[in-house]
């Protein structure tokens, strides 16, 4: 049986957890997610850890926060005054937002706090600074 390299098309089914078990996504009931390794399109620390697997393998992969989503940057949490926001939206506790950057990029935020005057944003990805631990089984291999 062949073991996946870099640059293989692979489908795996997967679920993610944190450390603690709590469960933050799966591919049961859906199709298994398809990749090509070696190629950035998942977290680094997954992509590298199913080369070698072959097809039929099943493992619990632990990949370390700074493989994953990195750490958590305090920077990235910004308190927005209320008045700097469109007056129709809607806020709430774990609310997500998009903003738009001067360079016309697009950032993921999360409302963490809110008062009548101001709106504290969090710009990290909800999994930074988290080690995940993933059970991986390899489907297929597609191509390469």
């Amino acid at each position: 049986m062949s073991q996946i390299k870099s640059g293989d098309v692979v489908r795996i089914h997967y679920t993610g957890k944190l450390a603690d078990g709590t469960e933050f996504d799966s591919s049961a009931g859906r199709e298994p997610l398809e990749f090509q390794v070696g190629s950035g399109q998942i977290i680094p620390g997954l992509d590298r850890q199913v080369e070698g697997m072959a097809v039929g393998d099943s493992d619990t992969l632990t990949i370390p926060a700074d493989e994953a989503y990195g750490p958590r940057d305090e920077a990235q949490v910004q308190i927005v005054p209320r008045s700097a926001l469109p007056p129709e939206l809607e806020l709430a506790l774990g609310a997500s937002l998009q903003a738009t950057t001067p360079d016309g990029g697009e950032i993921a935020l999360t409302v963490v706090d809110l008062t009548d005057q101001e709106v504290t944003v969090d710009a990290n990805h909800p999994l930074a600074g988290r080690d995940l631990v993933f059970d991986v089984e390899i489907v297929e291999i597609v191509g390469g």
